[in-house]
C-alpha cells in the first residue's frame, strides 16, 4: 500500500498486489468485494478480469490493482510510483 497524496492528484492511496494464478486473483477480488459490500462501500469503477491477469478497482481515494506476476512485471507500477511513501509491504 502506497501513500500517494504528495505526488498524485487523482488518488490518495494505491494498493498493489499479486496473485500467482487466475484462481488466486479471483479469490483476492471476491474477498475485497465482499468486505466493501459489508461496509456499504460502492466502487466508482472496476475493470479487468482474473483471466486477463489484471483487475483494477477505483474507490476514489484508493485505487486497488490485482496483478498476475507477469502483468505486474509488465506495468511496473512499483517503479512508476516509487516516490510514493510505502505504508505497508507484505511479501
Amino acid at each position: 500500500m502506497l501513500d500517494a497524496r504528495q505526488i498524485c492528484s487523482f488518488a490518495d492511496y494505491f494498493v498493489v498486489c499479486s496473485g500467482d494464478s487466475t484462481r488466486q486473483i479471483e479469490a483476492i477480488w471476491q474477498e475485497i468485494r465482499g468486505i466493501l459490500k459489508q461496509e456499504g462501500v460502492i466502487p466508482y469503477h472496476s475493470e479487468g478480469t482474473a483471466d486477463s491477469g489484471w483487475i483494477l478497482l477505483d474507490l476514489g481515494e484508493v485505487i486497488v490493482h490485482i496483478f498476475s506476476p507477469s502483468q505486474r512485471d509488465y506495468y511496473r507500477l512499483d517503479d512508476l510510483w516509487d516516490k510514493a511513501t510505502p505504508i505497508i509491504r507484505i511479501q
